[in-house]
């Protein structure tokens, strides 16, 4: 068996624990090494499974036996780690969103391309079985055309603390959410969006120590007609018995397709957290999406989620936010 030699750069977000998690569990998969500039994130992790850690990034990339890296960094410094592990020869996973402007996710694919390495952006939703069964009903065509999407991405505020820093995040809740959802309708349609309509604001925190937005609601016209409405808002409070969810009502011209992603679970009520619990008996979307990474890399196939399609869906929330400082509707395309 062909076994990929992975490396971790950065465990800023969170989601590197989960992936380090579906990576060391795929035979197909060797996890060579992990770089973080803080170190008390990861290196005690590195040590316990006795993988190489590095504090300089450029080290593990100069390691010639990794075939792809995996990038968890804070959203600003994306571009600068995926373009250097292009040009260290490595494939790369991407996080999201894919960048914080057009022009340096235009640059991160363009360097991919020319490095000869292939750009996969971190977009698991794509890989839930709800979200699956949708797609091949949409291609049956079941429901018809599609006229119009209702969806959530409804979240708590993230940890770690960097998400409520534009400097390092890029944006709030409307960048961090929006690129999910968008994603799955950009592949539903397989149409560019034409226009955005977008509100942003900081609603949800009591004290008012926020300045990044954490309540939106993005409105989007599609070039072939459908139109969309998407709540991304980090609205759930503690009290909420996880981060959030992930819906989408789908309206056809021969019915409707509604799906909620994550209600893959049993709701438990105890004494002893005092709340409501969800127990998740369903898909891990992130190890499912790790194993769509290795495979198709060990296999010399086209990964499922490009750079492009990263692209095409975080720019619809840059946009957003241009449309809620100017409060009127705004091209996608527009310079």
């Amino acid at each position: 068996m062909t076994k990929l030699k992975i490396g971790l750069i950065s465990f800023a977000h969170s989601h590197a624990f989960d992936y380090l998690d579906g990576l060391l569990r795929m035979p197909n998969a060797i996890v060579a090494g992990i770089a973080d500039d803080v170190p008390e994130r990861s290196q005690e992790l590195a040590r316990r499974h006795s993988i190489p850690f590095y504090a300089d990034y450029n080290q593990l990339l100069a390691d010639e036996t990794i075939d792809a890296v995996v990038i968890c960094s804070e959203n600003v410094r994306h571009a600068e780690l995926t373009i250097a592990s292009a040009h260290a020869g490595k494939h790369v996973l991407c996080e999201k969103p894919l960048g914080v402007s057009v022009s340096e996710m235009e640059r991160m694919i363009a360097a991919c391309r020319e490095a000869g390495v292939q750009l996969m952006t971190a977009f698991p939703c794509r890989f839930l079985t709800p979200v699956v069964r949708a797609k091949e009903a949409l291609e049956r065509g079941d429901i018809g055309d599609i006229i119009s999407f209702k969806a959530t991405n409804r979240g708590s505020f993230p940890d770690p603390a960097w998400f409520s820093d534009r400097s390092l995040s890029g944006g709030g809740a409307v960048l961090d959410h929006t690129v999910h959802v968008m994603d799955l309708m950009n592949w539903f349609t397989g149409s560019p969006a034409k226009n955005v309509y977008a509100y942003a604001d900081t609603l949800f925190d009591p004290e008012r120590k926020r300045t990044i937005d954490d309540a939106g609601m993005v409105h989007v016209t599609f070039e072939n007609g459908v139109f969309a409405v998407l709540d991304p808002s980090w609205s759930r409070n503690p009290g909420f018995p996880t981060w959030g969810d992930v819906t989408m009502d789908i309206i056809g011209t021969k019915g409707v397709i509604s799906i909620d992603a994550f209600n893959q679970k049993n709701n438990v009520y105890g004494r002893a957290s005092g709340k409501g619990e969800w127990q998740f008996w369903g898909d891990d979307m992130n190890a499912i999406m790790m194993e769509a990474f290795v495979t198709a890399l060990t296999e010399g196939k086209a990964v499922p989620v490009t750079g492009e399609d990263g692209l095409k869906s975080t720019e619809v929330a840059l946009r957003a936010y241009q449309s809620a400082v100017l409060g009127k509707p705004v091209s996608v395309k527009e310079n």
